[in-house]
């Protein structure tokens, strides 16, 4: 299978760049993926693109995007140095096409250029439902780890940083009964933000969003930012929406830690 990821940029702010492609593992714990524009076919790898937000009504704790939705708590350089979050692996409804939806949890990307992230994916390929999981440390190589991944499964995931560069991604199917651990090193990253995402990915041809799968509702739960409940870092909402068409619709929070995304449109 394959992974690609875009990386939105809040606000006004337009940050240029690609996303490194991924291709599935079939041995290996984890496998190493090429960059580069490609048409997306099934089992064919794919890119990531950088995607601008705009803002969403008049409420400026809320923006759209083309390819992203949920929540994101933005700040200063170094504002952040935790992300966590649980979810359920949703069931991917596959009719006709092949479609795509990454659910995951990371640092950065909201307004800098790098991404920190890991986190699991429901796609079709055709009729045929797609389910895996993997990590990446954006500028570097995208990693699909080999492990079995089935709709249902429990999953919790994190990224963590010492503030001096080192990054912890750790990410758990306990349904599976499997856990990974990445310890990596991004100089660069900026730390300026702090998500927990849905994704329709891309790229067509064109450089285009692909289709975002039908995978019903995901519900997120222990959401924390810094290790307190993601609502008390007053996370900005994110609408995943295409022209006027809305995707996806997310919920408020609950408790400051909870909410669901329910899919909406292709």
């Amino acid at each position: 299978m394959r992974r690609r990821w875009c990386i939105p940029v809040a606000a006004l702010a337009l940050v240029s760049g690609s996303m490194l492609a991924a291709t599935s593992a079939a041995s290996a714990s984890t496998a190493v993926h090429s960059s580069g524009h490609v048409i997306v076919q099934p089992g064919a790898p794919a890119r990531h693109l950088i995607a601008p937000f705009s803002a969403h009504g008049r409420t400026p704790s809320s923006v759209t995007s083309t390819n992203w939705s949920g929540y994101a708590a933005t700040g200063g350089t170094g504002a952040f140095t935790s992300v966590s979050a649980s979810w359920v692996e949703p069931t991917a409804k596959c009719t006709s096409g092949d479609q795509y939806a990454a659910f995951w949890v990371g640092l950065d990307g909201y307004t800098s250029s790098s991404v920190e992230q890991t986190g699991s994916e429901s796609d079709c390929d055709g009729n045929t439902p797609s389910y895996y999981a993997w990590w990446e440390m954006y500028p570097g190589g995208s990693h699909t780890f080999s492990n079995t991944v089935k709709p249902g499964d429990n999953f919790s995931a994190s990224v963590t940083s010492d503030g001096g560069g080192k990054f912890t991604l750790v990410i758990t199917d306990s349904t599976q009964g499997w856990s990974k651990t990445e310890n990596k090193t991004l100089s660069s990253a900026k730390r300026s933000s702090a998500e927990v995402i849905i994704e329709a990915p891309c790229c067509t041809g064109s450089g285009g969003i692909l289709p975002l799968a039908d995978f019903g509702t995901v519900n997120f739960t222990n959401s924390e930012v810094n290790g307190s409940p993601l609502g008390d870092s007053n996370p900005t909402e994110i609408i995943m929406q295409s022209g006027s068409t809305q995707k996806d619709s997310i919920s408020a929070l609950s408790g400051g830690t909870n909410f669901s995304g329910t899919w909406l449109h292709s």
